[in-house]
């Protein structure tokens, strides 16, 4: 382990992040496991990339078919993007229609920054203080996690995310509807300042910013603030799509609005590089019109079969409608957790979160030695949250009810050990 830690800092360079302090040196993954070096398992409760389990032989075999036939780029005529585009769009409505296909989700999110930018014809954008949404130029200017040199670029705004600890407006009640006066505060400042505004991203969920509970309708006033400026609404559903939350294939669905594009990402190849964004043919058309994109391996063969695949799995194992019965039957468990720092616990489909707030403020130390309590008794979890004070649980589909009570049962002793 140790040769393996100095072999990355030599050849990669600093600060390459691993998860946990004693770093876990994974060898094979299997359905909801992974296995280290050393042959003990570990569940997999954090990882969406996996969004079918881990090496699905469905996809693996898709993959491998694939890549012994062709792998070329989409400039050659091929049914493999236009098969499974097809299939992709049909679960969209607002007249989603059209799909462009990326690598990655950062790759998407940036090519809808310039989508709205070409529909308006203006540059600014939003985003809320306390997300991520990629590591392009154009994407890292909207995240949180490092400031760019120099600072934020004079056609961002950040404006604040919502929050369950300390909600805006005073109160959950009122969280909504200052939301969206930030939103409007935001705008009205990039049309002073002449960069006009262009769109609003953000996660339907806002699973970055901690998932905060936020019920259907809660961005309905900011879709209306955004609407009347002329603005676009980008959808990201990297974390939230593809059935995760059990109740809907999408996020935008849970909540209730009408995006103008859509970005995808992880979950859509189940571990191979592939993503798209999908959108209204208005938009695609005003975006190639100006931009003329091509990408040289998105939308290539062996990606397509791989997509195709995970769809074909999703449909044919039923695993939406696992994840809303055992993400509810989780969640109930997790709901019975105890210990004086949980200020909240919450779920959506199998996509959960544990807060931790001491005297009503974040305890992201806490967390962080709750995170490490789990993996050394073989849970995988992560952290999120503007302090990392909020467990962040995103099982592969596949999750079980079985799955679910070893989850919480650790969880349990953990909780039990650790005084407040």
């Amino acid at each position: 382990m140790t040769d393996l830690i100095a072999r990355r800092e030599a050849l990669l360079g600093p600060n390459v992040p691993t998860f946990y302090d004693d770093p876990v040196h994974i060898v094979r993954g299997e359905g909801v496991w992974l296995y280290d070096a050393k042959g003990r398992r570990y569940l997999d409760c954090y990882n969406n990339v996996a969004h079918l389990g881990h090496c699905h032989p469905r996809v693996v075999e898709a993959i491998a078919h694939q890549a012994a036939q062709l792998n070329t780029h989409s400039r050659y005529l091929h049914e493999g993007i236009l098969d499974y585009g097809e299939r992709l769009v049909a679960k969209f409505d607002h007249g989603l229609s059209q799909m462009l296909m990326t690598c990655t989700g950062s790759e998407a999110n940036d090519v809808a920054l310039r989508m709205a930018q070409a529909v308006t014809g203006k540059t600014g954008l939003i985003a809320t203080d306390n997300t991520y949404h990629g590591n392009t130029t154009a994407v890292a200017h909207l995240s949180t996690r490092r400031p760019p040199i120099g600072g934020y670029p004079p056609h961002i705004r950040r404006v604040p995310a919502p929050d369950s600890l300390a909600p805006l407006g005073g109160s959950p009640k009122a969280q909504a509807k200052a939301f969206a006066a930030n939103v409007a505060q935001a705008i009205e400042e990039l049309e002073q300042a002449g960069h006009g505004f262009a769109g609003l991203m953000l996660c339907p969920i806002f699973a970055n910013e901690g998932m905060p509970g936020l019920a259907p309708g809660f961005l309905d006033a900011t879709v209306n603030v955004v609407k009347r400026a002329g603005g676009l609404i980008l959808c990201d559903e990297v974390q939230p799509g593809f059935g995760r939350l059990g109740s809907h294939w999408w996020g935008h669905e849970l909540l209730g609005f009408a995006p103008d594009l859509v970005t995808l990402g992880k979950p859509m190849g189940n571990g191979h590089p592939v993503a798209a964004v999908v959108a209204r043919p208005d938009v695609m058309a005003a975006f190639r019109n100006a931009f003329g994109y091509f990408n040289t391996f998105a939308g290539n063969p062996v990606s397509c079969a791989a997509a195709n695949a995970v769809l074909d799995v999703i449909e044919d194992e039923g695993l939406v409608e696992n994840a809303e019965a055992v993400g509810a039957y989780a969640l109930g468990l997790l709901l019975e957790l105890r210990h004086p720092l949980i200020a909240d616990v919450r779920g959506l489909g199998l996509f959960f979160a544990i807060e931790f707030a001491r005297d009503g403020l974040p305890d992201g130390a806490f967390c962080g030695r709750v995170v490490e309590a789990a993996k050394d008794r073989g849970i995988l979890l992560g952290r999120v949250g503007r302090a990392q004070h909020i467990l962040k649980m995103r099982p592969p589909l596949p999750f079980s009810r079985e799955n679910a009570q070893m989850l919480a049962t650790t969880l349990k002793d953990i909780l039990q050990e650790m005084p407040a």
